[in-house]
């Protein structure tokens, strides 16, 4: 199996500072800052980039996982809000919220709403950042 590189260069001190996040495939050069993490400044956060990678993962996971139940999504959309707040030992990503849509044939809703939650725990993503507290909301559209 690949190993996918993501590269940081941080200059200066936190405030004041400011960093580049780039990946190998070139897809993402990006400028991050004190201001694009903790306030509304230009620029991503390293916040911004784990929702993005999940919410990746986790459609692509619930896709596949209804697939193999016989069940064939033509869309899968999935938002995530990842949460970080200043704790008296620090900051610390607190809670990710998953918010997940799919357009799904001849499939129930408690059975959606099953294999999803399945998921939530599986997706790889969802592994490694199983010290972190998730909620999901799940919804079939009506087609």
């Amino acid at each position: 199996m690949p190993i996918r590189i993501g590269k940081a260069k941080w200059k200066g001190i936190l405030i004041e500072g400011t960093g580049n996040v780039s990946t190998e495939s070139n897809q993402l050069n990006s400028h991050y800052g004190f201001s694009s993490r903790f306030e509304s400044g230009k620029g991503t956060n390293p916040e911004e980039l784990l929702g993005a990678a999940h919410a990746a993962c986790f459609s692509m996971a619930l896709a596949h996982e209804l697939a193999s139940k016989g069940y064939v999504a033509d869309e899968v959309e999935t938002e995530d809000k990842v949460h970080i707040d200043k704790t008296p030992d620090g900051f610390r990503i607190t809670k990710i919220e998953i918010t997940t849509e799919a357009n799904v044939a001849r499939i129930d809703e408690s059975l959606f709403n099953e294999i999803a939650e399945q998921v939530k725990n599986t997706c790889p993503v969802s592994r490694a950042l199983s010290a972190t507290p998730m909620t999901l909301t799940a919804r079939l559209r009506k087609r």
